[in-house]
């Protein structure tokens, strides 16, 4: 069973479709939205191998041609030079405005191919199909689109809103135990930013998402509606979206600080982050002890990583790690924004954090 959840943006509305098999229907899920009959496709090495065939197969089933891309898998893709990649292969395509472009990928497919379709002849259009559980349920829905630089991680990007995202939750069995945990972070980050509920499910039925499907399908679609709520609501982050960063400022420094490298994959990041957040929150009297307890138990019975002293090798010292966090897209007039929490599923925006409380709750995890 296929389910749908819409995203109520206008002109730029769209569907995320979520079920079994959807690469399989692909040719009839993207047909309508065709001018002419073709697409282009990029992916990476990794997901073409699996995926890449099938999807072309039932393009041309639907009487849709295809070109690919494929480019090397990893964190380092999300790029200048991959994206200049890109968009010269997307001209070379002769790739116009009315045309499609297909992200087939994890996240950083998605951010970068969506940058590429933001920017190629000043917006084209695009399709997600996210291969991995958390593009599923995180990066290709919402329209932020984007590569790393040296100073940060997705500092430099776009808004662009794709037309339809196929999550295929059948792909997911693909994913390595690893991928698919860390994947996992992005979902557990809905319950505790927004709905207490949820994250009372989670603990309950998560150890169950890689064998049961009407679990998984729960799952995702639950994230995906959260998050479409939340972008409907405030689509370029004036506001309320900054709290689907719940866990990211402490997590890109991370990713910054072991290279964006498989040391430490972005869900890994987000899930300490997380941890992190809430010690920090009840280092401040915001929430009870209890709160950062419960999660740190549920992160270990998924197998994930809570704290710093989980992050194999060495880390920078904690004024590093804090530098890192002040290239942060949520700093602001220089002052660092965190999103903290009074308790499971009530998290919040400020910037009134001690550097000291700050310092003492990195200390505390390594």
């Amino acid at each position: 069973m296929t389910r749908t959840v819409h995203v109520p943006l206008g002109e730029r509305a769209y569907d995320v479709r979520i079920g079994a098999e959807l690469i399989a229907s692909a040719g009839s899920e993207i047909a309508p939205f065709l001018a002419r009959p073709r697409v282009a496709i990029v992916t990476d090495e990794n997901v073409a191998a699996r995926h890449l065939g099938a999807l072309q197969d039932a393009l041309r089933a639907g009487g849709v041609a295809s070109e690919a891309l494929t480019l090397p898998a990893g964190e380092g893709t999300k790029s200048w030079p991959q994206l200049t990649r890109v968009v010269e292969w997307l001209l070379e395509q002769k790739v116009e405005r009315r045309d499609i472009v297909i992200a087939l990928g994890g996240g950083v497919i998605g951010d970068l191919v969506g940058f590429a379709a933001a920017i190629l002849r000043r917006g084209v259009r695009f399709v997600q199909i996210p291969t991995s559980l958390l593009a599923q349920v995180d990066s290709s829905v919402g329209g932020k689109t984007g590569i790393n630089s040296a100073q940060g991680k997705n500092l430099i990007g776009a808004f662009h809103q794709p037309i339809l995202v196929l999550a295929d939750i059948g792909v997911l069995d693909t994913l390595s135990p690893r991928d698919f945990r860390a994947g996992y972070g992005e979902v557990m980050k809905y319950g505790l930013l927004g709905d207490a509920a949820f994250f009372d499910w989670l603990e309950q039925n998560a150890p169950r998402l890689r064998d049961d499907m009407d679990a998984r399908a729960h799952a995702v679609a639950h994230s995906v509606a959260m998050k479409a709520g939340i972008v409907v609501r405030d689509e370029t982050e004036q506001g309320e979206r900054a709290l689907l960063n719940l866990g990211h400022t402490f997590g890109h420094a991370l990713e910054a600080a072991t290279g964006y490298s498989d040391r430490l994959l972005h869900g890994e990041g987000v899930a300490i982050g997380c941890a992190l957040a809430f010690e920090l929150s009840a280092r401040m009297g915001l929430c009870s002890q209890e709160e950062p307890s419960r999660i740190g138990a549920h992160l270990a019975e998924m197998g994930m990583p809570s704290r710093l002293s989980d992050v194999p090798g060495q880390l920078p010292d904690d004024d590093a790690l804090i530098a890192l966090m002040g290239q942060d897209k949520k700093v602001v007039d220089g002052k660092l924004r965190f999103i903290l929490a009074e308790g499971i599923g009530r998290a919040f925006v400020t910037d009134e954090v001690s550097s000291d409380n700050l310092s003492a709750v990195l200390a505390a995890s390594r």
